[in-house]
């Protein structure tokens, strides 16, 4: 009798985690890694959440966010609110009766709509939480110098990434790493993270409350403010910037000429440090290779973008003598 009554609650625990619906959040190509490991297991998709489909490039042509892509591609419903209280939106997704949310990468959703699951809401996030709050988690990492993070799952609540946790994965950071090695990374973890963190939902896992960090590090949006290159700090802190930005969105700085200036973005660069070459004014050198002067050093350049061209490297960019009017770097 007793071995009867451990198969019925095996039978019940195992239809349970078959049977469990999910919908899905998310827009960026990184979500669709997560998206997919979901799709390919014992869990229910029963729609997927993106952002509407916006104009971008020299057409301006409308286009679908990676997540939609693949939705539309394995016959997925996809919804594409312009707003989060539209009545008919919320009572869509209240129809699907969804066991789960799930969200990587994607815009903070209201209590309203977190709050709907009966199993809650979780999110994936590509740092070690409560550091790297914030939008860009990766970027900040590397630049900020630091040898690790991770991801991390936890249930959403009304405060940005401060849920409780679910699961961490951490993940080295190397010396040379920039921002698309580390996604890579991160993409690779995401994929295991995710199933298992759905798994440790349906067994009852309520997570953990996170811990209290005295001087938390955080991952604000990128902007032009924050992604521009400042000369006064230290050459390994300018290299860190470079490779935390490239390729996406490029670190940029300023090419003063006796006429105009241009902004150009440098994606791929070493750092010299020198005193005999050292120089606080931050000369441009054009000489057989393309190098701006520091303080501690110098910087040389191997991959950079100027405006209207595609990204060049440094034996490009000289054979067409694209900076033979500039020399200083602002």
């Amino acid at each position: 009798m007793r071995d009867l009554t451990l198969s019925s609650n095996f039978a019940k625990t195992y239809n349970l985690l078959m049977n469990t619906k999910v919908v899905f959040f998310g827009t960026p190509e990184f979500a669709v890694h997560s998206l997919n490991e979901i799709y390919k297991s014992n869990f229910i998709i029963q729609c997927v959440v993106t952002n509407p489909d916006k104009k971008s490039g020299r057409g301006r042509k409308k286009r679908m966010s990676a997540v939609k892509q693949f939705s539309i591609k394995n016959n997925i419903k996809t919804l594409q609110p312009q707003s989060f209280t539209d009545n008919t939106f919320i009572s869509e997704l209240k129809l699907f009766k969804a066991d789960l949310f799930v969200v990587v990468a994607f815009k903070k959703l209201p209590r309203l709509i977190w709050e709907i699951p009966k199993l809650g809401t979780i999110n994936l996030h590509a740092s070690i939480l409560p550091n790297y709050r914030g939008a860009a988690p990766i970027n900040w990492a590397i630049i900020d110098q630091q040898n690790e993070t991770g991801i991390t799952t936890f249930y959403i609540n009304d405060k940005i990434d401060c849920g409780k946790i679910i699961l961490i994965k951490r993940i080295k950071i190397d010396k040379s790493e920039t921002y698309d090695s580390l996604e890579n990374k991160m993409i690779l973890a995401s994929k295991k993270v995710i199933i298992s963190s759905l798994n440790e939902v349906k067994k009852g896992n309520l997570g953990y409350k996170q811990p209290f960090i005295k001087n938390l590090s955080f991952a604000p949006k990128l902007n032009r403010d924050n992604t521009r290159i400042n000369w006064s700090e230290p050459l390994r802190k300018i290299d860190s910037t470079i490779r935390g930005l490239s390729s996406h969105p490029g670190a940029w700085t300023e090419l003063i000429g006796e006429n105009r200036k241009i902004m150009v973005k440098i994606f791929k660069a070493s750092i010299k440090f020198s005193i005999n070459e050292s120089n606080p004014e931050n000369l441009l050198l054009l000489r057989d290779k393309i190098v701006i002067t520091h303080y501690e050093g110098v910087l040389v350049c191997h991959e950079i973008q100027i405006p209207n061209k595609k990204r060049m490297s440094s034996i490009e960019i000289l054979n067409g003598n694209h900076l033979k009017a500039f020399f200083r770097v602002k």
